[in-house]
């Protein structure tokens, strides 16, 4: 659970800086006499003589979104708008669970109970308290939805909608070498079956040889009255990527007329304008293994390791379930599923162990893809499309169904350079290629001119060996 000491984690407005036009038009009429009256010493001098009970008082009649925006116009105000009782007050009316929602106590005894529950508690608990409730961040509701695993996917039934009901979104923190920091809002976020393709795009972004490193953060803001940035809520740092190292590694996988995607990591591709430094929007895919709890919590779950196995002697050999989408931002391409992947001792190469989805030699086992692979972009005022682009999600089960290897990453098809002889079908030969430190994916595909679509005829998951040997505690070798 999120502590609420944490800076990544605090109940604050997640700009540094605030527009005094924006606090006026989200407090009111009352924040633009309190702005007039200020404008000389005299009235100044006369609100700061006032004594802080009546200022309470008056600032009590304020609902919570103006409550809360009002502690930005000056220190006074801030001070005021943090007190504690003001707060608790509120959270009781609200959410009491009294009649008609509201809490009122019978006699003096109840009042003092009130006063005493109130003053041990920490400054500003009951305004967090207030805050966390009214975002409905409830974590032990939203672990007891995840329980409900989903046999196909072997990934948790709910996973969409949790993220949708907690209101998350996620935001990109952009630091240059010169000290420069920049934080974005999400443009857009497209669900599918495994994971979720987030993008940021704007005309702000700074070149990418001034970008020093990007921090990725889950956010969760609280439903209030308010102008978007002063909302309070909560961020949790998911990832950090060092564009020093990244960017020269980095590949173009593919290109268009108006920008290259530059993979600078699994699942991350940065589009550049061409000819230029510049960025133009920057896309993550998230796989939805843990998604949860990565984007409130920080981090995710240690991985359990599976139970050990002294009779079977091919044990974390067998018994795998890959599920797999190719996909982009709009619609699916293909999604399948394949059960009772193995792999026999005498097969392991490579320091990887190779799971057989779909074999070139049974036509059966062959998938059509029911559109051309392509990935849509879009940057305020234009858009674009890069051909025989997508995203690969999967998600890989061992033998008692859990996640054994999840990827949710861009990829590009590439033209076959060994020429294929095939007596089946007749047209260009494409490979799709994936490789990280846990594992590798290899597909090849035909393009059937007379069908005017693709055809997956091989699919082949390596998974790293050493990978294998950690989770079932075995010791194979090549």
């Amino acid at each position: 659970m999120p502590t609420e000491s944490s800076s990544s984690q605090s109940v604050k407005p997640l700009s540094v800086s605030y527009k005094t036009a924006a606090c006026r038009e989200a407090v009111g009429p009352g924040y633009k006499c309190a702005v007039k009256l200020t404008k000389t010493a005299r009235t100044e001098n006369l609100i700061e003589r006032m004594p802080p009970e009546i200022l309470i008082k008056i600032i009590s009649y304020l609902d919570a979104s103006s409550l809360f925006c009002i502690g930005h116009v000056n220190k006074l105000f801030l001070q005021l708008a943090n007190n504690s009782s003001m707060w608790h007050k509120m959270y009781l009316s609200e959410y009491s669970g009294s009649k008609k929602g509201k809490a009122k106590p019978k006699d003096a005894a109840v009042k003092r109970l009130s006063c005493v529950e109130v003053q041990e508690r920490p400054v500003g608990y009951w305004r967090r308290l207030y805050f966390r409730t009214k975002a409905g961040y409830n974590e032990s509701m939203w672990k007891r939805d995840l329980r409900n695993i989903n046999p196909y996917t072997g990934l948790p039934r709910q996973t969409e909608r949790v993220l949708r009901n907690l209101r998350v979104t996620w935001e990109m923190s952009a630091f240059s070498k010169s000290g420069w920091e920049g934080t974005f809002e999400q443009s857009h976020a497209h669900y599918s079956e495994l994971s979720v393709s987030v993008c940021w795009s704007s005309s702000s972004w700074p070149s990418l040889q001034h970008l020093s490193h990007l921090q990725l953060h889950g956010v969760t803001r609280v439903p209030l009255n308010c102008p978007n940035f002063m909302k309070p809520g909560w961020r949790s740092q998911m990832a950090q990527y060092d564009l020093g190292t990244l960017s020269k590694t980095g590949q173009v996988i593919d290109t268009d007329r108006l920008v290259d995607l530059l993979c600078l990591a699994p699942g991350v591709i940065m589009g550049m304008w061409k000819d230029r430094e510049s960025v133009a929007f920057v896309m993550v895919c998230l796989h939805f293994n843990r998604l949860v709890e990565r984007s409130l919590l920080s981090t995710s779950v240690s991985p359990q390791t599976a139970l050990f196995d002294d009779v079977d002697p091919n044990y974390g050999l067998h018994g795998y379930t890959l599920h797999i989408v190719l996909h982009n931002t709009e619609a699916t391409l293909m999604s399948d599923r394949f059960s009772q992947l193995s792999c026999q001792k005498d097969q392991i190469r490579n320091e990887h162990i190779h799971l057989s989805a779909i074999s070139r030699v049974h036509r059966s086992q062959h998938r059509p893809l029911v559109n051309k692979p392509t990935l849509p972009w879009m940057c305020e005022a234009l858009q674009g499309s890069v051909e025989n682009c997508c995203v690969m999600s999967l998600t890989l089960l061992d033998e008692a169904h859990k996640p054994f290897w999840c990827v949710s990453t861009p990829v590009s098809l590439a033209p076959s350079n060994k020429k294929q002889v095939s007596y089946d079908y007749e047209g260009n030969h494409f490979l799709i290629q994936y490789q990280e430190a846990e594992g590798k994916v290899r597909m090849e595909l035909v393009w059937l001119e007379e069908q005017g679509h693709f055809l997956l005829v091989s699919l082949l998951v390596s998974v790293a060996l050493d990978k294998v040997n950690k989770h079932f505690g075995r010791h194979y070798s090549c």
